[in-house]
């Protein structure tokens, strides 16, 4: 047995047909990475040349396999799909053995006989030339790309592919026409730099496209915007020494390079000129595009020049002719202008600085950006001017003449800049308070001075003092966020500042904006006389006086009986309710809201006479509410008397109406006034007896002589509602009294069910109980099944006497669980005699598993205590069978167990219990 060699392996994968695995084995062979390689001989370069023609054999092999497997039939994207599958294999292997040659020659003609196969060829390039792999190729492959790219409309793809080809064995002046007519500028700009060295003509072919309109104040096409920022980008890369669009430029032609780009933008005028063209085209082209761009191209190209006299001179010349093209005429806007002296400013400042600029030329553009007869782009004018100053311009300008023509010019920011440069921070406020744009910003600067350390005592007082200067002003422009300024840094102010207001309606928004907790301002910091608040109160009774309720109710620091007199006074009776109850007067609370209620009623009858109004019943119903919540929430705190001093007379006032029901007008309405009156009822019912209720109508004189009809519905509806609550009563006793039963008896069951010993002999002396007659021994057994003898358990400790009684606990249990707290076991005590158990004079008592039980059944049934529940029924019960107008002279409500907020039912049903 012999191992094959390389070549008798190769030609076993070609006898199979796997021609791939065959390359990629002659590849291992070639690189090295083979292992049992045998039948190579020679050094390495002899051995990859034997290897290296193997594999072109077999490349036109697969070449030729490639052609006649292709289908002749079927759709053209079986085709292609086949020839992607194999042709890239060819391409691959010709690249990794360095055999362009072969590849555009033999292969490419071989493979160029099918126009699919020779299509997916020329794609397969694609990643190989955008990688740098693949530089040159033949005239003709590169022109047959550039043509399949063209045919199938793959614009993009084939500029990608030109910027990274040697194009110089192509026909330029056809490529740069192909580009040109596909608008890929960057390939065309590519093919006359790298293939001419030409680095101006692109240039000259974008101008010509993009100055014609810019000249004529036209706006640009998104495309012509392209090529003017192509163009912008192609310049800055010529005077970076960067080629375009990637790259660098070879080191003997950047100078000239540079040299010839600054040549070509400071023309006087164009190749081509025309009778009417202006100076310097192409400045004035790239200014007009753009010239923030621009002015930063040419900044960055000063950063790189070296201080040499050319480059001086270059950079001198063409800044003279910026000032020439923009300061001469007139069609740049401010913004414009404003960019040139920001970039000269910026170059100005440098310390080593050779650049001359003339001082008048600012001076112009002083006047030229702060003129006050132009309200053109005025905050745009000031921004540049701004930025002017802020790089360093204002050394071009005298200070004690800017200030003046900003003022006039309503530059407020500007006016800001120069205030802060000389630390004149109160006049900053004037600067602010002026500008209509910058109002608002004002109490933030002035907050920020006071409280931001680094300002001098003096600087931070002659801001206060501005302040309160314009504290009127400030609570005009924004009363919450004066009040805000105020409390923070002149609380010790507030009331000299509440004296000096005439304005009572400014007051009243900056005490609300003061007082009010909801507006935000913290009341813990105020020091506040309840003076000030009372006026609060009493300007909100006068602007707002629907707020002044929930005011109160948030409000502290008030005086209350000042501040019942102003609601008094303004006639709000809901406010002056509120204050009466909170300082503990319920009933003069509730005759004022009673005194509303009857002015209403009162009302709703004189307009049913001239004109219904369905809104009073609303108000009434509304204003009824509030009575009822009223005497709700007292009427836990009175006793029975003060209670039926507030609910008759509610009661009484809501019946009155009816009592004139003989009037037909009032008929419309008696079926809301008695469903209002019920709800009367329904709700004192909780707190007054209803045979009380009762009994209080029928005395009534107007309802004690007559027909009952008159008041038979109310007594019908107390009927039902009695009725209700009885029924309601006795489904509730019954519940509570199945459940106690259930309770008991489980309990009963619990106790007095038997015990079954698990063996017959003590568990402390092993012996059996029935060999110790002699002694008139108790025989203890657990309801864990263990028995002992009761002086057996005596002589472990296992039995303690309580109250005369003996409590055992099992020793056996109690010694496996000497880890945990030992719970007590109660015994069943039984008295043995001869073969028997006799039953012990002892009480049966509960173990430690009926304890738990027990324990467990109380939780689940915790809550108001049975007997107490009974106990209160049958008293409620008892007292119905006296009658029903037996007046109650006590107050059962105030001490009845469902009166307790903490009163709950469990009215889930019992568990199943095991039989």
């Amino acid at each position: 047995m012999m191992i094959r060699s390389w070549r008798e392996r190769v030609d076993h994968l070609l006898k199979q047909d796997c021609l791939t695995e065959a390359l990629a084995l002659a590849w291992s062979f070639h690189e090295g990475k083979a292992k049992a390689v045998v039948g190579l001989s020679g050094d390495a370069n002899k051995r990859k040349a034997v290897i290296a023609d193997r594999m072109v054999e077999i490349l036109f092999h697969y070449a030729d396999r490639t052609l006649k497997k292709c289908p002749d039939q079927g759709k053209i994207q079986v085709m292609e799909q086949h020839f992607q599958d194999m042709v890239p294999v060819t391409v691959d292997y010709c690249l990794l053995l360095q055999r362009t040659d072969l590849l555009f020659s033999q292969m490419y003609d071989k493979l160029s006989e099918n126009s699919v196969a020779k299509g997916v060829f020329l794609e397969c390039l694609e990643p190989y030339i955008l990688s740098d792999k693949l530089m040159g190729m033949t005239a003709q492959v590169m022109k047959d790309l550039l043509l399949h790219y063209q045919d199938k409309n793959l614009m993009e793809d084939m500029e990608a592919c030109i910027v990274h080809m040697d194009i110089t064995s192509l026909d330029i002046q056809q490529v740069v026409l192909l580009c040109w007519e596909n608008h890929l500028y960057d390939a065309m700009i590519y093919v006359y730099n790298s293939g001419m060295n030409d680095f101006i003509s692109p240039m000259e072919k974008l101008f010509k496209v993009i100055a014609p309109p810019l000249n004529a104040g036209k706006s640009l096409t998104d495309e012509k915007v392209v090529m003017g920022n192509k163009l912008l980008v192609y310049i800055s890369c010529c005077l970076a020494g960067r080629a375009y669009p990637l790259g660098d430029i070879p080191e003997d032609l950047v100078p000239l390079v540079k040299n010839q780009v600054f040549e070509f933008l400071i023309r006087l005028h164009s190749a081509e000129a025309s009778a009417d063209e202006e100076v310097y085209p192409y400045v004035r082209t790239l200014l007009h595009f753009d010239t923030r761009e621009f002015l930063n191209v040419l900044a960055l190209t000063f950063e790189d020049f070296k201080n040499d006299k050319q480059a001086v001179e270059y950079q001198q010349r063409i800044v003279d002719i910026l000032l020439k093209v923009m300061v001469e005429n007139s069609d740049f806007t401010p913004s414009q202008v404003g960019c040139l002296f920001t970039f000269l400013a910026r170059q100005l400042a440098k310390p080593n600085n050779t650049l001359f600029v003339n001082r008048t030329l600012f001076d112009q553009v002083l006047e030229f950006l702060c003129s006050p007869d132009d309200d053109s782009r005025h905050s745009e004018r000031q921004q540049v001017l701004l930025e002017l100053l802020q790089v360093g311009g204002i050394v071009q300008f005298e200070e004690n003449r800017l200030i003046p023509m900003a003022e006039k010019a309503e530059f407020y920011q500007i006016c800001e800049f120069m205030y802060e440069r000389e630390h004149l921070y109160d006049k900053i406020i004037d600067c602010y308070l002026r500008d209509p744009v910058r109002k608002e910003e004002v109490f933030n600067y002035i907050h920020n001075i006071l409280s931001i350390p680094g300002y001098s005592a003096e600087e931070k007082q002659s801001v206060w003092q501005k302040a309160m200067k314009h504290i009127e002003e400030l609570l005009l422009l924004s009363p919450n966020k004066a009040a805000d300024l105020i409390a923070t840094h002149f609380d010790d102010q507030i009331e000299g500042i509440i004296k000096n207001l005439q304005d009572q309606f400014l007051l009243f928004q900056f005490l609300r904006s003061l007082l009010d907790p909801r507006e935000g301002i913290n009341q813990d910091t105020l020091q506040m006389s309840p003076c000030v608040t009372e006026q609060f109160i009493e300007l909100l009774c006068h602007y707002s006086p629907d707020q002044v309720l929930e005011t109160l109710q948030v409000l502290e620091f008030y005086r209350l009986e000042e501040t019942i007199q102003i609601t008094q006074k303004h006639l709000l009776h809901e406010a002056s309710s509120y204050l009466l109850e909170k300082k503990g007067d319920v009933h003069g609370a509730f005759l004022v809201m009673l005194e509303q209620l009857r002015s209403k009623l009162l009302v709703l009858t004189r307009e049913i006479e001239e004109s219904t109004e369905l809104h009073l019943l609303k108000d009434i119903e509304d204003t009824l509410v509030k009575i009822i919540a009223l005497c709700q929430r007292n009427s836990h705190s009175l006793n029975q008397q003060q209670r039926e001093a507030l609910w008759f007379p509610l009661l009484e006032a809501m019946m009155s109406p009816q009592k004139l029901s003989s009037s037909t007008a009032l008929c419309q309405y008696s079926e809301p006034l008695k469903s209002l009156t019920m709800q009367v009822l329904n709700n004192m019912a909780a707190f007054i007896a209803l045979p009380s209720i009762l009994q209080r109508i029928l005395q009534d004189p107007v309802y004690g002589r007559g027909k009952l009809g008159e008041i038979q519905g109310l007594v019908l509806g107390m009927l039902d509602t009695f009725n209700y609550e009885q029924t309601l009563l006795e489904t509730t006793t019954n519940l509570l009294n199945h459940d106690l039963h259930w309770s008991l008896c489980n309990l009963r069951a619990s106790i007095t069910k038997g015990l079954n010993p698990k063996q017959d002999y003590c568990c402390i002396c092993l012996q059996q109980y029935k060999r110790r007659q002699e002694m008139a021994d108790e025989i203890i057994v657990f309801s864990c099944g263990h028995l002992y003898h009761s002086v057996c358990l005596l002589s472990k400790e296992c039995g303690i006497e309580t109250k005369g009684q003996m409590r055992w606990t099992c020793y056996k249990c109690n010694s496996s669980n000497k880890g945990g707290k030992l719970s007590e076991n109660f015994s069943e005590l039984k008295k043995g005699n001869g073969a028997s158990l006799a039953q012990s004079s002892s009480e049966s008592l509960l173990d430690s598993q009926q304890i738990q039980a027990f324990d467990q059944l109380c939780r689940l049934y915790r809550g108001t205590s049975r007997l107490a529940l009974l106990t209160e029924l049958s008293r409620t019960r008892g007292g119905e069978k006296h009658g029903l107008l037996n007046v109650s002279q006590g107050d059962p409500a105030l001490n009845s167990v469902f009166q307790n907020e903490n009163f709950q039912l469990h009215l889930t049903p019992p568990p199943l219990t095991e039989e």
